[in-house]
């Protein structure tokens, strides 16, 4: 591959990418353009563009691409039911995709070499944004500097920023990494390292600690139709305008914290803390809906492939054939996936109170304790007896195996 002239830039603005910018510049002594992505960060972003160019960058791209985030990504892996090890909804993961495509995009109209990010090498970053990449455009170069610098430690990128008079947020006294988009917040380093050690205040900011939430529960209806929320308390929004609704409200009610140590795809284990207030509520509210409206076959099959689709996006394989493969099945069980569900949200708890749907299974006649005309009690003699035979044929070995020793 020939020099390298042009590099468009995964930027965020903090340490380790302002670090980059100017790292790359002389390093590669290119161009370097950044390209930010509006997911939600907020203040974040406030200067960002002129902090880009005053650290070196040629031309400065930030984008609002909220709605598509929410629309294309979080809402897609959301009708999966995908959650990772059981317990992170995904938060960072999701977004590696969208600025993945965005930055080839950006690449092909600025026809630039190389695209290059501020993923570590023990990450999983690395991974989602390179695979990203190769899938859409693998002549694109890829610059990853925490895989060829010789600054080996965040306290070494401090005193580079230091040396190049680069303004980062970032201290020893305060040493997270930290991530923000609509879906989520979440924080790594500092004492967070220490498996045993409790997370100190400041790596909360989007929920309050349930201790601290009001006394009095909150009621809310969430509408949806086809697996996909589309209102609260009967007012319609947009999927971005939506989830900043619901992480207005459980953030208010301490919803959505976790502290867990997970396997990184790259091999070793790490501790984060995240916070998913909006999509917490959401995760509840969607499962709950699917018990009325899903039958039981389809259910339990989608649910065996919860595990294989939150792998897929955890790992950073978003644009491959498999994961379009379980979308498809994913989303044909979500058609009829349509209705309103009640909860209460309260110190840190969602409640499903309610749920109904035009398309529920759910039959009074057949459920009730009461008498009724529809149901044979008598038929699950039979049935039982069927399920039963084969057990029947092992009984001797079972017999061996629990009673004959304990005798």
């Amino acid at each position: 591959m020939g020099k390298t002239t042009r590099v468009v830039l995964a930027y965020s603005g903090g340490l380790d990418t302002s670090v980059i910018l100017k790292w790359i510049k002389k390093t590669y002594s290119c161009e370097v353009i950044t390209f930010t992505a509006d997911l939600g960060q907020e203040e974040e972003l406030d200067g960002l563009e002129d902090k880009a160019l005053s650290t070196g960058a040629s031309k400065a791209y930030v984008q609002n691409l909220q709605e598509e985030f929410a629309r294309d990504f979080v809402f897609p892996m959301f009708r999966a039911g995908a959650i990772y090890e059981g317990r992170y909804l995904l938060g960072t993961s999701i977004a590696r995709p969208l600025i993945a495509k965005r930055m080839v995009e950006i690449a092909r109209k600025e026809n630039a070499e190389a695209v290059a990010h501020g993923a570590t090498g023990k990450g999983n970053d690395q991974v989602r944004f390179e695979l990203a990449v190769m899938a859409l455009d693998p002549s694109l170069k890829t610059i990853a500097p925490w895989r060829e610098w010789d600054l080996h430690s965040r306290t070494d990128l401090i005193s580079f920023a230091r040396e190049h008079n680069i303004p980062v947020p970032v201290n020893e006294k305060k040493p997270y990494s930290s991530d923000r988009n609509l879906l989520h917040l979440s924080f790594e380093g500092g004492e967070l390292e220490d498996p045993w050690t409790e997370p100190e205040p400041g790596s909360y900011q989007l929920c309050v600690p349930p201790e601290k939430a009001p006394d009095e529960p909150e009621v809310i209806t969430l509408g949806f139709e086809k697996g996909n929320p589309v209102s609260v308390d009967s007012e319609e929004m947009t999927p971005a305008g939506l989830i900043k609704r619901l992480n207005t409200l459980g953030g208010k009610h301490g919803i959505g914290r976790l502290d867990m140590v997970e396997n990184r795809f790259v091999g070793m284990k790490s501790r984060g803390v995240y916070e998913t207030p909006g999509g917490t509520i959401l995760f509840a509210a969607h499962r709950d809906l699917e018990g009325i409206c899903l039958d039981r076959e389809s259910m339990h099959l989608r649910d065996e492939l919860v595990t294989r689709y939150a792998g897929l996006v955890y790992n950073g394989f978003w644009f491959s054939p498999e994961r379009l493969a379980l979308q498809a099945l994913v989303d044909k069980t979500q058609e009829r996936v349509t209705g309103e569900v009640r909860i209460k949200l309260y110190k840190g708890g969602v409640y499903p109170l309610g749920r109904r749907s035009v398309y529920s299974l759910y039959s009074h006649e057949l459920a009730t304790f009461e008498q009724d005309r529809v149901y044979d009690q008598y038929d699950a003699a039979g049935f039982i007896r069927l399920q039963g035979l084969r057990l029947k044929t092992l009984s001797s070995y079972i017999n061996q195996e629990y009673l004959d020793e304990k005798q």
